[in-house]
């Protein structure tokens, strides 16, 4: 009794025991929800289990990145789903980013008319909702001409309510070891970049990092391209009866959801990278002045790098946003993730097993983004002893 006592008194001992007794409860409750769940399912006469993922799904899918049919399995047409919604949130990350820190910038613009529209902007945005914004874009996306009085943007690109069609490189063999040369190219560029900063840490000398990184990402597969005899010729859009025939298409959903998430986000992002910026002492900014920097160079070189501390952590919260909130995506009629579960869901009556296998995607999803984030942060992260 005496050890059991002393054992208890030991803030390490009472901190597992609560843990443990936290994690017994947790997994009570969750095996009671199970069975429960699955005894009602029981006495209603409902079917459980995930082998309906092997039967014909039965449903035509509108946008696919994969080869699909309505003869394919429910488990295909859910893979559909994901890459739609993987393929929407990577390039919605990118152009939000991209928009937020102009958007950010420019609200420290010194002309008021840069800082006036950047202001409005955020503001804007920021305060409407995201589903409304998405009804909007899809409907200027349907009411734009028909293909035959398509707008034609740049030269063979043209934007109707079918879509946008561009230009496409035609298929060649080459073109596959070109990608292959470009990833090597883009390995070597991080090694490079690696070294430089080794070489200038040891010896004090600045490195030629730029053009030694654009050349090993640029060289290579221009030399893989011109080796295979990869023809530069492009597949370019033509008017055929009601509609376009060749090149590459991009659906009026796809680029109603696109721009809503990339806009939506990016009033977001701004005021961090704006808030970021802000954070840098103001001396940092003067002593890049004193060294002859122009600020340009001080934004790049100086303020960026160090706000960048303060603008990782909610950036992070913004992406893993973006990537939940595509799932409003079924709102326009985009097959996505949550539009294709749903379908499955409704055709087989499997709602517990579609509706779990959704929340696990999105969760896997969002730790990857935050895992990758969290390693980010410690790589720009601020080294003290």
């Amino acid at each position: 009794m005496t050890n059991l006592i002393q054992a208890l008194n030991s803030a390490r001992v009472r901190g597992w025991l609560y843990q443990g007794l936290f994690l017994a409860g947790a997994l009570a409750v969750a095996g009671y929800l199970v069975s429960n769940t699955l005894t009602n399912l029981a006495n209603r006469g409902v079917a459980t289990g995930f082998g309906f993922l092997e039967r014909e799904a039965g449903f035509e899918i509108g946008e696919s990145l994969m080869s699909y049919a309505a003869s394919d399995t429910y488990l295909r047409a859910l893979v559909v789903g994901l890459l739609n919604t993987l393929s929407v949130s990577a390039a919605a990350v990118v152009l939000a980013t991209v928009l937020g820190v102009a958007i950010g910038v420019a609200r420290l613009s010194s002309n008021w008319m840069v800082g006036r529209f950047a202001a409005v902007f955020v503001e804007t945005v920021r305060n409407v909702p995201l589903l409304l914004q998405l009804v909007v874009w899809y409907t200027i996306m349907n009411r734009l001409p028909s293909p035959r009085e398509a707008l034609e943007v740049v030269p063979h690109v043209f934007l109707s309510n079918r879509g946008m069609k561009f230009p496409v490189l035609a298929e060649h063999p080459g073109h596959g070891w070109a990608f292959l040369a470009l990833l090597a190219g883009i390995a070597a560029a991080v090694a490079i970049v690696r070294y430089a900063r080794r070489h200038r840490e040891a010896t004090g000398k600045p490195f030629p990092t730029l053009p030694a990184a654009v050349a090993a990402v640029v060289l290579p597969p221009v030399a893989v391209f011109v080796a295979t005899g990869a023809p530069l010729a492009f597949d370019v859009p033509a008017l055929a009866g009601f509609n376009f025939e060749g090149g590459g298409s991009v659906t009026p959903e796809f680029t109603a959801l696109l721009i809503g998430l990339s806009v939506y986000t990016a009033g977001f992002i701004a005021e961090i990278v704006r808030s970021g910026i802000l954070a840098v002492p103001h001396g940092q900014t003067e002593a890049g002045l004193a060294l002859g920097l122009s600020p340009v160079q001080i934004l790049r070189l100086v303020i960026l790098p160090q706000a960048l501390r303060v603008i990782v952590p909610p950036l992070t919260s913004q992406y893993l946003n973006l990537t939940k909130n595509s799932s409003l995506a079924v709102a326009i009629g985009y097959p996505d993730l949550v539009s294709v579960t749903n379908t499955s869901a409704n055709q087989t009556g499997q709602v517990v097993e579609a509706v779990a296998m959704m929340m696990a995607v999105y969760l896997v999803i969002s730790l990857c983004i935050a895992g990758f984030m969290n390693w980010y942060n410690r790589r720009v992260a601020l080294v003290t002893r």
